[in-house]
């Protein structure tokens, strides 16, 4: 007999077995998805990863059924399952759950899309049968038009012999079961728009039986036509000697770093190194951080691709990604896939290169839930596994992507020319703390930054406020006794968002009353504190009633088709002040701003992280790089209360090497990365104690093993989310160490810890390589 090792979507470490019945021995094959029975009443959809003779010495089930005629995960996107999962200490069932569409993981699944159409029944066919048609309805003006309507949008009309040649529609008779001919088709839904027919009308035309209606299978995924390479755009001279440099470097690393400043036109050599692997008839694979990114580039790439570039983020339907990925299985696969970090687990067939734009960004790591994987680290992985190349671009490389190009590991190719010689823009910081002592701040605006903005209104240019908290204000509070409303899920106070006139936890999503009075005191005058990108619109507003004002952030972007409409406005002129999260900070391209302020630069450097500072430089040089993209030198407005911070003269300076410097010699001494590897191990249970006792536990043995490398247990900054008490152990481990053993040894231990009764219902898990 032969047996089957399967994954199941199930946050369990390791594969289950399963018997395969005789008649299904033939059909059995890695990658394809099979119905599994699981207790006495579940059932899984598996996906195979091994078919072997070994007999376990359990008792087994069998398999139910084989779902597919070919595999649905290629044996290459499987490898990467695996290396995701023993590298995040993550299970293997979370990497399925995460990489694979639900409609692949349900029994009922996808249904392929059907629309209902609209026919001309054959009897009514040519001249003579239209004329007795339109006869028929001289006393039904309403369908008569939509007749007329439907003869023009199928283009029967048009037609000498009025015989339709365009395709065939299955005829709803008895008499004629053969396909009749069809004019260009059209959705009853088309014709009741067009027409502006009700659904009576149409009705009305199928009882008497000059139309019919029938149902098509039509596909979700857009068809952009024909590529066009001719409009390509010819590479300036810095771009075609970065273009060959690349090239160059192709030849001795497997990944390179394009290290280059804002605006000076990556995504333009992004494609011509597009157009060379698909000349080669290679794929790419081209990943962004946020969805936002891929309103403006999918529009370049189209115009120049069509139909040869698929999109896939999570913003698509199930149904649309499960109908990109058939397609990537399927004979015609897209050639160019683009996409935000779940892309990284589509099937390719034959991957050339990789480009992973922003490399930097911190959105490429996946934090909730399970796995906890970096997509940049997963797509280098994956292009190693089809022996493609990858490229990562971006003006603020990640600490550990410079130390890998500098040491030699990656190839290093450096742009330092903006596009058409347009200058950086000019980088003025305020020091709010001296304007506040001396009351010349209007609210969270110095004077500096409302005159330049009024400024670029009165000249008919754009600007972009940046301030990374969403909401009204980030807490409400009692001015008589400091009480501040928290919420009873998580350590966590609440934020106020003034238009749902609610308060709202941002990390459990429970919402609660706007208290009229304090609890604590009985003060009436509660009042919001700080600022948040929906105070700062009605602030900006008030100011600039002549304004026309945009936000973008995690609340204005909910739906699939938000990020289109606001940068889409934004990039017409339609609006001319667009305030923002870090959504504004990653490589948007707009004509026509003039002037970026950052609002408050103090909260990103003073966030509890080692990485702070990092993040803080890159978010504050990508939002500067917005301005004066085209035309002339832009202005950013930097506010702060520490203006004599080195990165603050760091980023008015754009001097990356020297920021990178100081930051090395700190990280060096410190242990952190480029030089040492972290894990974070959090543990969570709802009671305090149990959790604290594990924590100190489960630390005492990690020493044992690791050392001083261990830190904690502590708790984090938030102790408690979702009713879950957490506690935080740091493990650094320095590089050259044979990580294989140290994650086997993880998992040991956390299997004792899970196994002692005294820690029931515990939770462990693993954060590799912290962002």
């Amino acid at each position: 007999m032969k047996y089957a090792d399967i994954i199941l979507p199930l946050p369990l470490d390791g594969l289950f077995t399963y018997g395969v019945p005789t008649a299904l021995e033939s059909a059995m094959a890695v990658g394809k998805r099979v119905l599994c029975p699981l207790g006495k009443t579940k059932r899984y959809i598996g996906i195979v990863a091994a078919v072997h003779d070994r007999k376990p010495a359990f008792e087994i089930k069998n398999i139910v059924q084989v779902l597919d005629d070919e595999p649905s995960v290629p044996e290459k996107q499987l490898r990467l399952w695996q290396w995701v999962s023993d590298y995040y200490l993550s299970p293997i069932g979370d990497v399925y759950k995460a990489a694979l569409p639900s409609g692949l993981k349900a029994e009922e699944g996808w249904r392929p899309r059907t629309e209902l159409f609209i026919a001309l029944s054959p009897t009514y066919y040519g001249s003579r049968g239209i004329a007795i048609a339109r006869s028929m309805l001289m006393r039904a003006p309403k369908q008569l038009n939509a007749l007329n309507v439907f003869l023009s949008l199928s283009g029967i009309a048009g037609t000498d012999d009025n015989e339709p040649s365009t395709e065939y529609a299955p005829f709803p008779s008895d008499e004629k079961k053969s396909a009749v001919k069809t004019s260009s088709a059209v959705t009853r839904e088309e014709l009741m728009n067009q027409s502006h027919s009700t659904l009576a009308t149409i009705k009305g035309l199928t009882d008497k039986g000059i139309l019919y209606t029938y149902k098509k299978e039509v596909g979700r995924l857009n068809n952009a036509g024909e590529e066009h390479l001719d409009r390509m755009k010819t590479l300036s001279d810095a771009q075609q000697t970065a273009f060959d440099a690349i090239g160059k470097q192709f030849a001795n690393h497997n990944v390179v770093l394009l290290h280059g400043v804002t605006s000076s036109g990556k995504t333009e050599i992004y494609i011509h190194l597009i157009e060379k692997a698909i000349s080669e008839h290679k794929q790419v694979l081209y990943l962004l951080p946020e969805i936002a990114l891929t309103v403006q580039i999918t529009q370049r790439l189209q115009n120049i691709f069509g139909s040869r570039l698929g999109i896939y983020h999570s913003k698509y339907s199930d149904n649309e990604r499960v109908e990109i990925w058939r397609k990537q299985l399927s004979d015609s696969p897209y050639d160019i896939i683009l996409g935000a970090r779940s892309a990284v687990f589509l099937p390719f067939r034959d991957l050339g290169l990789v480009i992973i734009d922003e490399e930097h960004e911190t959105s490429f790591k996946q934090q909730e839930p399970a796995p906890r994987y970096h997509a940049r680290s997963a797509a280098i992985v994956l292009a190693q596994m089809y022996g493609a190349k990858t490229l990562l671009g971006t003006a603020t490389p990640s600490m550990e992507t410079y130390h890998n190009a500098e040491t030699g590991k990656y190839g290093y190719v450096r742009l330092d020319q903006r596009y058409k010689g347009i200058e950086l823009p000019a980088v003025e910081v305020v020091d709010v703390k001296d304007l506040r002592h001396r009351k010349m701040m209007s609210g969270p605006f110095s004077p500096r930054l409302l005159s330049a903005v009024r400024a670029a209104l009165k000249s008919g240019h754009q600007a972009i406020l940046f301030q990374n908290r969403r909401g009204f204000a980030p807490m409400i509070e009692c001015p008589d006794c400091g009480w501040v409303p928290k919420c009873e899920n998580c350590d966590v106070s609440l934020t106020l968002h003034k238009r749902l006139n609610l308060l709202t936890c941002h990390y459990c999503g429970a919402v609660y009353r706007i208290p009229d009075v304090c609890p604590n005191c009985g003060c009436k005058d509660i009042r919001g504190r700080g600022y948040g990108t929906e105070k700062i619109e009605d602030y900006i507003r008030d100011i600039f009633p002549e304004a026309r004002v945009a936000r973008m952030d995690l609340d204005t972007t909910q739906t699939r088709n938000a990020y289109e409409r606001i940068i889409n406005d934004f990039s017409a002129g339609k609006t001319n002040i667009l305030i923002g999260t870090q959504m504004v900070t990653k490589g948007l391209d707009f004509d026509n701003v003039s002037v970026v302020g950052v609002l408050d630069a103090d909260t990103m450097l003073n966030y509890p992280d080692f990485r702070a500072y990092e993040h803080a430089f890159n978010m504050i040089s990508q939002v500067s790089g917005r301005a004066g993209r085209k035309g002339k030198r832009g202005l950013v407005i930097l506010q702060t209360k520490n203006p004599d911070l080195p990165v603050i003269h760091q980023v008015v300076a754009n001097d990356y090497r020297s920021f990178y410097r100081q930051l090395t010699a700190e990280r060096r001494a410190f242990h952190y990365p480029p030089f040492y590897h972290l894990i974070y191990v959090y543990l969570k249970h709802r009671d305090d104690n149990v959790v604290g006792n594990a924590a100190t536990d489960l630390g005492n043995r990690l020493r044992q093993l690791f050392g001083s490398r261990v830190l904690g247990p502590d708790k984090p900054a938030i102790g408690r989310i979702k009713l879950l008490y957490i506690r935080k152990i740091v493990l650094k481990l320095e590089n050259g160490l044979d990580y294989r053993r140290v994650r086997q040894s993880l998992r040991v231990v956390q299997k004792a810890m899970e196994d002692d009764h005294r820690y029931g219902a515990l939770q462990i898990y693993y954060d590799v390589d912290p962002e």
